[in-house]
């Protein structure tokens, strides 16, 4: 990372498992933005999921991370959500990081980083205009211009969507679709880092 203000992106999902479409979304949105760094944070149960929490447990998606992102040196795993009890929360996370720069006397403009999907449920996120002042959103689209309907959320949030929206070669991955492929023993290289996939193989997970 560079010397002086940092410019951070947060990462947040279920990462079950982690895949290319993931990493793809990080590195095209850190490079669209000269993002000095990207944190990935692994949620414990997400408060849209609470009905269908994860199918790997949090040792097994945070070791996952830890393989996919170990090359990539702009990259690092945060566990503040896997460590909390209950449904996490992306609001009391944007303040852990940035309260975490501010104990190491570290400057950090930090910014959320989102898929598209994400944009569906934006309007019912927990605190959702505090988190667009303390971490401005930046989202991957396949589009230049945002197509998205905003009218439950205000005209700040929606400028703050529209602003961050950034164009990036978007690759159709979905993790269910792999974890249902993982179920029937079919090739999943081309969705997940070779190293992911031994890990996968060893433990032998997703195969319910």
């Amino acid at each position: 990372m560079s010397l002086g203000k940092q410019r951070v992106g947060l990462f947040g999902g279920t990462f079950d498992p982690i895949h290319f479409g993931h990493i793809n979304l990080a590195l095209a949105i850190l490079e669209a933005h000269r993002l000095d760094h990207v944190i990935f944070c692994p949620a414990s149960v997400s408060p849209f999921k609470d009905t269908t929490p994860p199918k790997a447990s949090k040792e097994h998606r945070k070791e996952m991370l830890q393989l996919a992102l170990k090359p990539i040196p702009m990259f690092s795993l945060l566990n503040a959500e896997l460590n909390r009890e209950g449904v996490s929360y992306t609001i009391d996370t944007i303040k852990d990081v940035l309260n975490d720069a501010r104990a190491q006397k570290k400057e950090v403009d930090l910014f959320l980083m989102l898929g598209e999907d994400a944009l569906r449920h934006f309007h019912r996120w927990k605190d959702v205009e505090e988190i667009v002042h303390l971490a401005p959103p930046l989202t991957g689209s396949r589009l230049t211009g945002s197509v998205h309907s905003f009218e439950m959320l205000s005209p700040f949030v929606v400028d703050a969507l529209r602003k961050g929206m950034t164009q990036i070669p978007v690759m159709e991955i979905s993790s269910t679709v792999i974890r249902d492929r993982l179920a029937k023993r079919l090739y999943c290289g081309h969705f997940v880092p070779a190293n992911v996939l031994e890990y996968i193989h060893s433990n032998q997970l997703y195969l319910e």
